[in-house]
């Protein structure tokens, strides 16, 4: 599979003209205006003495939490936004970056008037998780990790392979099959209650906002190359607990790290870490929250309940 493929298997969102004129979500959206010139879409859900803030991966937004909210929000109270430049959220943002992520997080969390919360981080959203968790442990109480970027590392001539391959042009330009293929690769089978994903996403290039949504795209995936969160493990104390999918074929990235399976990467980042722990869950690709839904809130309950 081509470098580009691998990095777009994640880039999909929805719209079609204006974000929040059309795009319908299954739950009740509120918008939040934050202090970093950001307005951010957010949803909340259930009741509890604890705060769960869900936060999606590259090119992803809320509703790829849906099998998630409302098993979770029966135990927790639960938030889940879209980032800036995904979703319903403004998408005319300067900068795309792993701290104006964490920072839009921590903003909404003072708008919400939440002193400290636990985190559900997908992917680059694990990636952000973990960034808020080293340079703001006040604020956080647990970390659940779900196929987390961040443990796996990359070298210079990495880098140099993602710049050649990644622009916002090549996102515009992935045709509707590129697209539903991308998709699938998360999954170890493509479910159709995922279908709703690839729908939005080929509608997204009628979208007024679509330049917009290509380059936060772009600049996400160099967000989460150059600043890497790999050093800042061993200093995050917080009880963690770290799922990924056996079948994950996004992480490790085939095409740079070969020799890498996803397990081994798991165990790597989980090692650093002085109060985390690993589940592995068979039968379940990148998309592992989505995949076995079932296993995974039953884990994320027990563990935050514990």
């Amino acid at each position: 599979m081509k470098l580009l493929s691998l990095v777009s298997i994640l880039i999909f969102s929805t719209l079609s003209g204006s974000a929040q004129s059309v795009l319908e979500y299954p739950f009740e959206t509120k918008h939040a205006d934050l202090q970093n010139g950001a307005t951010v879409s957010y949803i909340e859900a259930g009741s509890g003495d604890q705060t769960l803030i869900l936060i999606h991966g590259l090119g992803s937004y809320l509703p790829a939490w849906s099998m998630n909210i409302d098993e979770l929000s029966q135990h927790f109270k639960v938030i889940a936004l879209d980032l800036p430049g995904y979703g319903q959220s403004s998408k005319d943002t300067e900068q795309h970056t792993i701290p104006f992520f964490a920072e839009s997080v921590e903003q909404l969390m003072n708008e919400l008037q939440i002193e400290r919360t636990s985190l559900i981080g997908h992917s680059m959203g694990g990636q952000i998780a973990l960034y808020i968790s080293a340079h703001s442990p006040e604020k956080i109480e647990k970390l659940v990790l779900s196929a987390p970027a961040g443990f796996e590392q990359f070298t210079e001539q990495h880098k140099a392979a993602f710049a050649a391959t990644v622009s916002p042009e090549a996102i515009a330009a992935a045709t509707d099959s590129m697209i539903a293929q991308n998709m699938n690769v998360n999954f170890v089978e493509f479910p159709e209650s995922a279908q709703f994903i690839i729908d939005d996403r080929i509608a997204l290039k009628q979208s007024e906002d679509f330049d917009d949504y290509a380059r936060a795209q772009s600049e996400s995936v160099f967000a989460m190359l150059n600043e890497p969160v790999w050093d800042l493990l061993s200093e995050i104390e917080q009880p963690t607990l770290v799922i990924y999918g056996n079948q994950d074929a996004l992480i490790p990235n085939r095409y740079l790290n070969p020799q890498l399976t996803t397990k081994t990467v798991a165990e790597a980042g989980v090692e650093r870490m002085p109060n985390a722990d690993l589940q592995m869950i068979d039968q379940a690709g990148h998309f592992v929250h989505f995949e076995q839904a079932e296993i995974f809130n039953q884990a994320v309950i027990e563990f935050l309940n514990n």
